[in-house]
């Protein structure tokens, strides 16, 4: 199935201290660019990259990949504004999947997994589910986009798929990719130790 993909990057990685996560290396190249080209590799569509904090150092980290950018300028309001943006710039008719930009333990076969499951049933936001946790990617029919931007005061994903459950399949996974981001300076030694020890990742 055709699909675009938004990648969120626009945060101020305020818990990673004085670097930006988006910015630090996994597997010899920047995170960002790690998690982008695993959702290029994934998709047949387009896949936009909302920018906010240090813009111009995330769109070098990706110059030599075709991805397209949108500048949220309010991305310190936190994460609901470049949600908002990202689905404004979404106007094909067709599924988008919303991802972030800081979960490089996504493999290409997870994103394709989620895409079969969404498949199913394609009137309905998929969201991959473990033990009460709910993952990222989402899978968004296109006419349920502007049903997640008309009300600007729960504007985004979040709000919308928690108020309207019956529009939403919850799919469950044992894959650690759709529920493992970087945050903190101890989650990327963590990354690391378990890339330096081959981590090949779990089923799904």
């Amino acid at each position: 199935m055709r699909c675009n993909a938004i990648l969120l990057a626009a945060g101020l990685s305020s818990r990673m201290g004085s670097a930006n996560k988006l910015l630090l290396m996994v597997g010899g190249e920047p995170m960002i660019a790690h998690v982008t080209q695993t959702y290029l590799s994934a998709i047949t569509g387009s896949v936009t990259v909302i920018t906010g904090y240090q813009a111009d150092y995330i769109e070098k980290a990706l110059a030599d990949l075709p991805v397209n950018f949108v500048h949220n300028p309010d991305f310190a309001s936190g994460q609901q504004s470049s949600v908002v943006e990202g689905l404004r710039s979404q106007l094909h008719m067709g599924a988008t999947m919303m991802g972030l930009g800081d979960q490089p333990l996504l493999r290409v076969e997870n994103l394709l997994w989620l895409l079969h499951v969404h498949q199913r049933d394609p009137s309905k936001v998929t969201v991959p589910y473990r033990c009460g946790r709910r993952g990222n990617p989402i899978v968004i029919p296109s006419d349920l986009r502007p049903m997640m931007l008309a009300n600007p005061k729960s504007a985004g994903c979040r709000e919308f798929t928690r108020e309207n459950p019956h529009l939403v399949t919850m799919v469950d996974t044992a894959s650690d990719g759709f529920f493992t981001d970087v945050d903190t300076p101890e989650d990327y030694h963590n990354l690391t130790k378990e890339r330096n020890g081959a981590y090949h990742g779990k089923a799904v």
